[in-house]
This record gives structure tokens, sequence and C-alpha cells, in this order.
């Protein structure tokens, strides 16, 4: 998975000071408005690698991602040049950044050229990047067999992943499976009122990607034919629609437009099923369907058509009275 990002050319240039300097032990980088640029420098104060990971605790935050080159050849004058890519994911950092910095960080090694680099490493915790933390990891890497530069892409994101659990509870939201998240208190109302009927049927909520918020984008009135025009085809949407009646037929409409950002699409992927508990707990709505969709087109009248006709012949299955029993 790769996130479309790239390196800057500030961080292209910033690398070449680095592997030709005397002074500096490292270079912090983070990503800006879709870019991987260059942030401080570490500079050595000591003849030993180890010794100088002390020079990074000013610049590590328990809740902020970071990438972090580092020169791993004690002597800085020696002629190895050879580079560690170090990715920092805090367990208190957004989810969004966790997702983006884990799938990001092999576009990192790539862009600014493999050839630099004699290892990567992912890590959560700040004493990991300690002179002790750096040699327990030394140790774990002795003792295992290495993976391939995408086999340890695709385990760090599903490390990412299992961190969203840690995320902040919330407003009026069951911790679950997927995301904790943050809810307008309108959403509850919105949601409680669709549950009761009228002629509002459709109800559309969003994330807020900076500030990973639910919100309430409108209440409105929908029928089969229209929910595809109804449905917001610019941004991904959470969509409630009720078809018939409110004990038998709401649907959950996930949709996520290719043109989303990679950052959007992991938030609302991580978010659906807590969304759905929202509904549920929060709004008293029975979900009798679910349907994810690219785009809002894909979801005709005929998905929603289908997806009751087979609950109607189960059903009719079911009630069918029995036979009379026959004599031989």
């Amino acid at each position: 998975m790769q996130s479309g990002i790239a390196a800057s050319q500030e961080l292209q240039s910033a690398l070449a000071t680095l592997v030709s300097s005397s002074s500096q032990r490292g270079l912090i980088a983070t990503i800006k408005d879709e870019s991987i640029v260059p942030g401080a420098t570490i500079p050595s104060s000591s003849s030993s690698f180890l010794s100088d990971l002390s020079n990074l605790s000013t610049h590590i935050k328990p809740n902020e991602a970071l990438y972090i080159l580092l020169r791993r050849s004690d002597s800085l004058s020696s002629s190895d040049k050879s580079l560690a890519a170090v990715t920092y994911v805090p367990n208190a950092a957004p989810v969004r950044q966790k997702m983006l910095f884990a799938s990001t960080r092999l576009t990192l090694v790539r862009e600014l050229g493999g050839e630099h680099f004699s290892e990567t490493v992912f890590c959560t915790e700040a004493d990991e990047l300690s002179g002790e933390g750096w040699e327990r990891h030394v140790k774990h890497i002795e003792s295992e067999n290495p993976l391939t530069a995408e086999e340890q892409t695709l385990q760090d994101i599903k490390q990412a992943e299992a961190l969203e659990s840690r995320g902040t509870r919330g407003q009026g939201l069951a911790q679950g499976r997927g995301l904790a998240i943050r809810a307008d208190d309108e959403i509850s109302t919105a949601l409680k009122t669709l549950g009761e009927g009228g002629s509002k049927n459709l109800v559309q909520l969003r994330m807020d990607a900076p500030t990973e918020t639910l919100q309430l984008v409108s209440s409105s009135s929908a029928t089969a034919s229209s929910l595809s025009q109804a449905i917001d085809a610019t941004e991904p949407r959470f969509s409630f629609y009720r078809h018939d009646d409110a004990e038998s037929s709401i649907v959950f409409i996930s949709t996520c437009p290719s043109v989303a950002k990679i950052k959007e699409r992991m938030l609302y992927a991580a978010s659906r099923s807590n969304v759905i508990s929202l509904a549920q707990n929060d709004g008293g709505l029975k979900v009798a369907k679910r349907i994810e969709a690219t785009n809002p087109s894909e979801v005709v009248e005929q998905t929603i058509l289908d997806e009751f006709k087979q609950d109607e012949k189960v059903e009719s299955k079911g009630f069918a009275k029995p036979k009379k029993p026959g004599r031989r």
C-alpha cells in the first residue's frame, strides 16, 4: 500500500548534506502538504552511534510521528556512509498520521535511494531510540529471519492499524473493534429522527480528517432511484437510508470515491464499524443492510431492491405451509 506522497527536493538536498557531513549524526523528516520534507538536524556529540542517540530526545514527542535518518558508522569521517531509516509512530499519534507514515516509509527509502540505507526500523516507543533500545532491536533482528522491504512495510502498516483501538474514545460511542471517534451532538438527534419515520429518510455523515470528528452533513429525502444522486460524490460519506420501515429497512452505505486521498480512505475504513455502533447504540437504529461502494453511482435502485428481495425469498420459504402427509 503506497500513499502517493513524494520526497521533496529540499529533503534530497538535506540528505546529501547529511551523507557528506563530519559533524551531523542524523536528520528529522516529516510529511507536510502531501510531501516528505526535512526538519531539524541531529548533531554528533560523541564517537559512538549509540551514545549519539541521546541527541534525539528533544525531537521525539509522544503524539507525533517522525522519520529519522541516522548515520550508522561510529566515525562520521569513515568511508561507510550507510544510513538507518527510522519510522517513529507513537501510540498517541492521530490514527491518520500513523497510517500515513507507515504506508509511506518505503517511498521515503526508494526516492532517497535505497543504496544509502543499510537498514530500516519501525518503532512506537521513545525508549526504542535510546542506546539500550537500539541494542535490543539489533538482538531481535539477529534472532529472526529478515523480511523483504515490501514484507516489512506490510507488517508496519498492520502494526499501525492495530494501534487504532488506542485512539480517543468518541462521545457517546462504545469502544469497538474499529477506530474510536468523536461525534457532533446533532448526529444522535438526526439518527433518532430517521428511526422514528417521517419524510426525511437519508442521513449523511462525514469524517473531518484534521480533527477526526464525525460530522452531520445533511438529513434529506430520497428514493431508491434517486439515492445515487443524493449522496455526495466528491468526498467519502457514511449514509443511513431508510428504505421502508425503520424496524427492518435501514441501510448503511459507505462510499469512498477514488479521488479521495489515501489518508481519508484509511480514516473511513478504520471508522466504519464504530459509526454503525453509534447509529445502533445512540441513534437506536436497527441496521439491516450494509453496502460498501467506491462511488455513489454504484448504489442504484436495483442494488437496494436486490438486498431486500433476498429477505423476502427467505421469509416466504420459511413460512410456507407444510403439505399434509399423503397415503401410501
